[in-house]
């Protein structure tokens, strides 16, 4: 039997994961309490194990912040009946999650009359801290579309051998923030830059002629070749320690040429039928939308 466990900041996406789950085929159900948890395993799942075979439960602040503390517990009980159980976190950064409640006019469900809407994020963040520690994968939605993440939900969570790790590896520019979800980051500003070319400026790192310029430079090269040796020798640690996905993320300036020339090689290099490789370009997806 599969149970995820989704918790978010309020407006970071957890809705849309939870309807993206529901199409894979998952019964899902929103805002569980911590403290039903054990009664739902015992008396619905392992009852009916056929109907809740794939079960995704959304854990959220509107949960009292006592039950919140004790998710520890409750995650090992699940385990320990057998249940293949991860956790999906949600994240934004803070000004992304104010600029959505005033677009929306939703209301935060910390809010109240002495509670505004920035320090009703502070608290929510520091309530979540139980679950968010325990998460198997951490997806930051600052700078994703609604589509983006239905790809990247199928992609990791879809109908994978779950014995193997996930690879991410994903491309951006930082002058547009580092990413969040990220469990490695490699900076690739010091490499040749192929903007200063007037004519590669506007192409990007999936293009021949900006492949052809940076496959004959030394330097990276020898950045590729540092990045495949580190991930070669601690991936299988974290597969061993338990670990189903882990996100490396490479940024240059823009995140136009050099990330995303890096990322699809290393997509490339690590491919094979025991890995689950996911290639994102982030600011190629916003690129393409502003055409």
């Amino acid at each position: 039997m599969k149970l995820l466990i989704v918790s978010a900041l309020s407006g970071s996406g957890k809705s849309t994961v939870l309807d993206i789950l529901e199409d894979s085929g998952y019964y899902c159900i929103d805002n569980l309490p911590v403290t039903l948890l054990e009664s739902f395993i015992n008396h619905v799942m392992l009852a009916d194990q056929k109907t809740y075979a794939k079960t995704a439960i959304g854990i959220d602040a509107r949960n009292q912040s006592e039950s919140l503390t004790n998710f520890s517990e409750s995650l090992s009980l699940i385990r320990s009946k057998g249940i293949d159980c991860e956790v999906i976190f949600m994240q934004a950064e803070e000004s992304i999650l104010l600029k959505r409640y005033s677009e929306t006019r939703r209301r935060h469900p910390l809010t109240g009359f002495n509670v505004p809407l920035k320090e009703a994020l502070k608290i929510e963040k520091d309530m979540l801290v139980p679950i968010a520690k325990h998460a198997n994968v951490i997806i930051d939605t600052s700078r994703t579309l609604t589509h983006q993440l239905r790809e990247l939900i199928r992609d990791q969570i879809g109908e994978r051998d779950f014995k193997h790790i996930s690879l991410q590896f994903q491309s951006f520019g930082f002058k547009y923030g580092v990413p969040l979800d990220a469990d490695f980051v490699f900076d690739a500003r010091s490499l040749p830059n192929p903007y200063w070319i007037p004519e590669l400026r506007t192409l990007t790192g999936k293009d021949q002629p900006v492949i052809d310029f940076l496959k004959e430079q030394a330097l990276v090269i020898e950045l590729f070749q540092d990045i495949t040796t580190f991930l070669e020798r601690w991936i299988p640690r974290f597969e061993s320690d338990g670990r189903s996905y882990l996100t490396v993320a490479i940024g240059c300036t823009g995140g136009q040429h050099r990330s995303v020339y890096l990322i699809d090689l290393l997509a490339q290099h690590f491919k094979n039928p025991f890995l689950n490789v996911i290639a994102r370009h982030r600011e190629l997806h916003h690129r393409e939308l502003d055409k």
